[in-house]
């Protein structure tokens, strides 16, 4: 089901989400491809926030390996515990970073980030990837985008 987003300009973040999260349960409705899931996914959330970088990485051989992406080039592998993405891995939980230079072991894909959000993304209740949300303003993102993130990462199937 290919659709155009409606975008919602309001201020109010939980406002926007709240509008997006239809459209994106519409996006993912009987289609059973993991891959296109994840990248309608990732287009709807750039598309509606204009984030630096959203993405997914996937457990792969015990490594975080990237799958789909909107955004520039990315790191292709990152181990268990390394940076953000590998600490919310390892972790299992949500982590919202204000400022990735004071995120002891950051990996710097790229030198623009400047904030982040990485939800873990859970199968049988194991984590199974990543959602990594990367902003070139500092302290971005919060425990709103925590809440409705997490409510969009609930509807990923595996």
């Amino acid at each position: 089901m290919a659709e155009d987003l409606t975008i919602t300009t309001s201020a109010d973040k939980a406002e926007q989400y709240i509008s997006l999260i239809p459209q994106i349960e519409a996006l993912l409705f009987g289609e059973p491809d993991l891959v296109a899931n994840l990248a309608n996914v990732a287009a709807a959330l750039k598309e509606q926030f204009k984030w630096f970088w959203v993405g997914f990485y996937l457990v792969k051989s015990n490594e975080l390996v990237l799958g789909p992406f909107q955004g520039p080039v990315a790191c292709t592998r990152i181990g268990l515990g390394k940076g953000v993405c590998g600490a919310a891995w390892q972790q299992g939980q949500t982590l919202v970073v204000p400022d990735v230079e004071e995120f002891p072991g950051h990996i710097a894909c790229s030198s623009l980030s400047r904030s982040e959000i990485v939800l873990p993304l859970f199968h049988d209740g194991e984590v199974v990837g990543v959602l990594d949300v990367d902003s070139s303003e500092l302290a971005e993102f919060n425990e709103v985008d925590a809440k409705y993130l997490g409510e969009i990462v609930k509807l990923i199937k595996f």
